[in-house]
């Protein structure tokens, strides 16, 4: 009899442990840096190759967002109308950063689809997303005056999830002056 115990009891934790695993919300992995200051950069951007931008350009504005997206992203056409019109009706600065894209067709998905970014970063390696700890693509950093990420959001932004935490978020830090 104790014979069958051991992997009864071993199979019962298995199956504890996947019902667990199978309840979590893969949108939601945390991030270790949250509450840490945004990873050094320098690229070029977007619409001039000879200006770059840095993390400092993150930095100033109690509140400013950093979208990492590409032309070859299928979740990135159903985040843009949402993002754009969030972006406009908040007055948030948003600064992209192109991931592993090639930026003639960068360039012609943003004509076909808007620009509402400030500037955009141009990662044609994917060196500085992994800097950043980037999954994939749509992702979405929060990062406040003093250039510290306070939120992470992987996949693309919907009215739901900026209701629910990003406007709330964002509410606090630009009442505190960009500092929980």
């Amino acid at each position: 009899m104790m014979r069958f115990l051991l992997p009864l009891g071993a199979f019962l934790l298995l199956v504890a442990l996947l019902y667990v695993g199978l309840g979590l919300n893969p949108r939601e992995v945390p991030s270790p840096l949250v509450g840490r200051p945004a990873p050094a950069f320098a690229l070029p951007t977007l619409a001039d190759p000879e200006r770059r931008i840095s993390e400092q350009d993150l930095a100033g504005a109690p509140v400013t967002l950093l979208n990492v997206w590409a032309s070859w992203c299928a979740a990135c056409v159903e985040e843009h109308p949402v993002l754009s019109a969030w972006v406009k009706r908040r007055g948030l600065p948003l600064v992209g950063l192109n991931y592993k894209d090639d930026s003639e067709q960068a360039r012609a998905w943003l004509a076909r689809f808007g620009n509402p970014f400030r500037d955009i970063a141009v990662d044609r390696d994917g060196r500085v997303g992994i800097d950043w700890g980037v999954y994939g693509v749509p992702e979405t950093f929060v990062i406040d005056r003093a250039g510290i990420i306070r939120y992470k959001h992987i996949g693309p932004l919907t009215p739901q999830v900026i209701a629910e935490k990003l406007d709330p978020l964002i509410d606090a830090l630009q009442q505190a002056g960009g500092a929980p």
